[in-house]
C-alpha cells in the first residue's frame, strides 16, 4: 500500500506503518492543492489532519484511494458522502485527543473567569494591579454541556469536580449515561435559559451548524460565558459578536473558528474583543494527543491490510466492539451465502430481504446485512462494492432492501435468510452456524444441509430411479470427482433438488450434457473462491 502524508503527523504513528513491507510512506507536507491533485492518483491511502482538504476534486483524481486516515477527531474537511460513494472507508482517531480536549476546554474556561491571559500580560510589561482583574468562581455555577460524547462526558466530570451543577443536552446519549456521569439530561432550550456557563461539544455536521444563532443567544440568561473549544461554525459567530457587545454574553473562550486562519472581519473583531479569550484551535496540540492520533489511524491502516475490523471507521456500519469476536462467524456466513445465492439469479433483482431468527435477532444486524448486499452487488456490477458504498449503490440501483427480526428460531438457535426477487423470479437461501462454519439449511423451500465447497453444481430434476447415477456417469467420464452430494425433495417422484460438491469446475458442455440426461429444469454451476473476506471491505471476516 503506498499512502501520501499531508499534514504533520508524529513520528511514533508513522514508524507503526513503516516496520511492514507491505507499506510504502512518501511525507509531502504543505504541498499546494494543485500539487497535491497532481500526484493523489498514485497514492491507495491519505494521512491527513485539519489541513488538508479532502474534497470531491481531490476523491476523483484519488483514483486508487481505498482509505482515508484524519488524525484527529474531526472529519469536517473530508467530504464523507463522496467518499462512500466511491467506496473509499474514512477513519479518524476520535478517543486520542479526547483527554487533551476536554482538559483544553477547562483551561479556557479557568482563564476566562480568573483573567489570566490579561493579568498575565500586565505583570509581564511592568504593572502590578490585582484589582482590574478580580474573577469569578466556577462553584455553584450552573453549567450547560452540550454533546456528552468522550469529550463533552469529560468535561462535565471536571465541572462536577469545581462544584459546579451540570446540565447536559445529547440527543443521542442514553439517560443511563448521564446518570452515571451525574448530570441531568435536559432540552437545547433549557441550556440556553438556565445556564451560567455553556460549553459545546459536537461535531460539525448539517445538524450542528450554526446551532446556536440570534434566537439562542437571546434566550440565554444574562452573563452567561460560553466555551467552544469543539468546531468552528457550530456557534454562528456574528450573533456571538452582537450579544458580547451588548453585554448580555459576559465572555466567551474560543479555540476554533468558521474560517481558520480566522481573517474575515466579524472574525477579527470577534478574536480582538476585551470579554474574549482565543487559542489558534489548539484542543488537540498536546504531545500525547499528536502521538496517540497518530498511533490509532496507523493501527487502523494496519487492521484494514490484515483483513481485520476496522474501529474507527466513520462510514462502515459495525458492531459493537464487545460482539465482534461472537459476531465475526455470522459475517462470514453472510459472505458465504451471498455469494451463492445471487449465481441463481438471472433476473433484474428488485428486492433483497436479509431475516434474522433466534437469538442473533436480539442484536443490530445492520452490518450483516450490508456484509451481505456487498456480496451480492459485486456479482452484478464492474465498480468495486464494499461495505462503504453497498447503501448507496443499491439505492442507486432502485434495489429495495428489507430486514426482519424474529427471536424465535423452530429448528435452530441462529438462523439467516437471505431471499432475492426480481422479474417474478424468487431465489431464497437460509443458513447457521455449525461449530463456527457457515452451513446451508435451506434452498428455495427445499430442506438440505451442506458445507458450501469451492466448485459446486445445483440442479432440479424431476425424482425418478437412475437419475443420480446418470449424473454420477458423466461426471466421471469427464474426469470431474463428485466431493459430496446433498438431495432435497418435498415428495417421492416430485422434483428433487441435488446440490453437488466437486473437485474441478463444471465445463458448460458437460453441464448441457448432465441437462439433456436428467431432464433438469435448472441447473447452474457455483463458483466460491472461498469463505474468507478478501475485498478488503473492512467487514472483518
Amino acid at each position: 500500500m503506498k499512502i501520501i502524508v499531508t499534514d504533520e503527523v508524529a513520528q511514533e504513528g508513522l514508524a507503526l506503518l513503516a516496520q511492514d513491507p507491505r507499506v510504502e510512506i512518501n511525507v509531502k507536507v504543505g504541498l499546494k492543492k494543485e500539487e497535491l491533485l497532481a500526484v493523489i492518483g498514485n497514492y491507495d491511502a491519505i494521512i491527513t489532519r485539519s489541513g488538508t482538504t479532502v474534497d470531491k476534486n481531490l476523491l476523483d483524481a484519488g483514483t486508487k484511494l481505498r482509505l482515508i486516515a484524519r488524525a484527529g477527531v474531526g472529519i469536517d474537511n473530508v467530504d464523507v458522502d463522496y467518499a462512500s460513494s466511491r467506496g473509499v472507508i474514512v477513519v479518524n482517531a476520535p478517543f486520542g485527543n479526547t483527554n487533551s480536549a476536554a482538559e483544553h476546554a477547562m483551561a479556557l474556561l479557568l482563564s476566562f473567569c480568573r483573567n489570566v491571559p490579561r493579568a498575565n500580560g500586565s505583570l509581564k510589561s511592568g504593572e502590578w494591579k490585582r484589582a482590574p482583574f478580580t474573577g469569578y468562581e466556577l462553584k455553584g455555577k450552573t453549567a450547560g454541556v452540550i454533546g456528552l460524547g468522550k469529550v463533552g462526558g469529560r468535561v462535565a466530570t471536571r465541572l462536577k469536580a469545581f462544584e459546579c451543577e451540570v446540565l447536559a443536552c445529547d440527543p443521542y446519549i442514553a439517560v443511563k449515561r448521564a446518570h452515571d456521569l451525574g448530570v441531568k439530561l435536559v432540552s437545547h432550550d433549557e441550556i440556553y435559559r438556565n445556564c451560567d456557563i455553556i460549553t459545546v461539544h459536537t461535531p460539525l455536521t448539517d445538524e450542528t451548524r450554526n446551532m446556536i444563532g440570534e434566537r439562542e443567544l437571546a434566550m440565554m440568561k444574562d452573563g452567561v460565558i460560553i466555551v467552544n473549544a469543539a468546531r468552528g461554525g457550530i456557534i454562528e459567530e456574528e450573533a456571538l459578536l452582537k450579544y458580547l457587545e451588548s453585554g448580555k454574553i459576559t465572555g466567551a473562550a474560543i479555540d476554533v473558528f468558521s474560517v481558520e486562519p480566522p481573517k474575515t472581519d466579524v472574525l477579527q473583531k470577534l478574536i480582538a474583543h476585551e470579554r474574549v479569550i482565543v487559542t489558534p484551535h489548539l484542543g488537540a496540540n498536546t504531545y500525547e494527543a499528536q502521538v496517540n492520533v497518530a498511533v490509532d489511524v496507523s493501527k487502523e491502516i494496519l487492521n484494514y491490510l490484515d483483513d481485520l475490523p476496522l474501529e474507527n471507521a466513520v462510514n462502515i456500519p459495525r458492531f459493537d466492539l464487545a460482539l465482534m469476536d461472537q459476531m465475526r462467524p455470522f459475517l462470514n456466513l453472510m459472505s458465504v451465502m451471498s455469494d451463492f445465492v445471487i449465481q441463481l439469479v438471472d433476473a433484474n433483482i428488485d428486492t433483497v430481504t436479509f431475516s434474522y431468527a433466534g437469538n442473533i435477532a436480539h442484536y443490530d444486524c445492520t452490518p450483516l446485512s450490508v456484509c451481505g448486499l456487498s456480496s451480492i452487488l459485486n456479482r452484478l456490477v464492474e465498480q468495486d462494492v464494499n461495505m462503504v458504498n453497498a447503501t448507496l449503490i443499491a439505492d442507486q440501483m432502485g434495489i429495495t432492501v428489507e430486514e426482519n427480526k424474529s427471536t424465535q428460531s423452530p429448528s435452530f438457535s441462529n438462523m439467516i435468510t437471505l431471499t432475492i426477487e426480481g422479474k417474478g423470479e424468487k431465489r431464497t437461501i437460509a443458513g447457521t452456524l455449525f461449530e463456527g462454519s457457515p452451513r446451508i439449511v435451506k434452498l428455495r423451500d427445499y430442506q438440505v444441509d451442506f458445507a458450501p465447497d469451492e466448485h459446486m453444481l445445483s440442479l432440479t430434476y424431476e425424482d425418478r430411479p437412475g437419475m443420480i447415477g446418470k449424473i454420477g456417469t458423466i461426471m466421471g467420464a469427464h474426469d470431474i470427482n463428485i466431493a459430496s452430494m446433498n438431495l432435497g425433495r418435498r415428495e417421492k417422484r416430485g422434483e428433487a433438488m441435488v446440490i453437488l460438491s466437486v473437485d474441478s469446475a463444471v465445463p458448460p458442455f458437460v453441464l448441457e450434457e448432465v441437462r439433456k440426461a436428467t431432464d433438469a429444469t435448472f441447473i447452474k454451476p457455483i463458483h466460491m473462491p472461498g469463505v474468507k473476506c478478501s475485498r478488503g471491505c473492512g467487514c472483518g471476516i
